[in-house]
């Protein structure tokens, strides 16, 4: 489809209203998904440090032990 003019490529042939709001609509959700993914991913690298922490505390608390036998 060819628009001649950018008003009929905004007005999009009478469907404006339902092409504008679909596209809306999928960058919002793409926008969402987006952030939700970068939290996410933050959550996840925060639980990994505290794993390792925990993991470095049983191992320190292993070693005196052996030492204190």
């Amino acid at each position: 489809m060819a628009f001649d003019s950018l008003r009929e490529f905004f007005n999009m042939g009478g469907y404006a209203f339902y092409v504008w709001l679909s596209y809306g609509f999928s960058a919002l959700v793409l926008i969402i998904l987006a952030i939700n993914s970068n939290g996410m991913e933050k959550q996840i690298f925060q639980q990994i440090k505290q794993r390792l922490k925990r993991e470095e505390k049983l191992k320190q608390a292993a070693l005196r032990r052996k030492e204190g036998k």
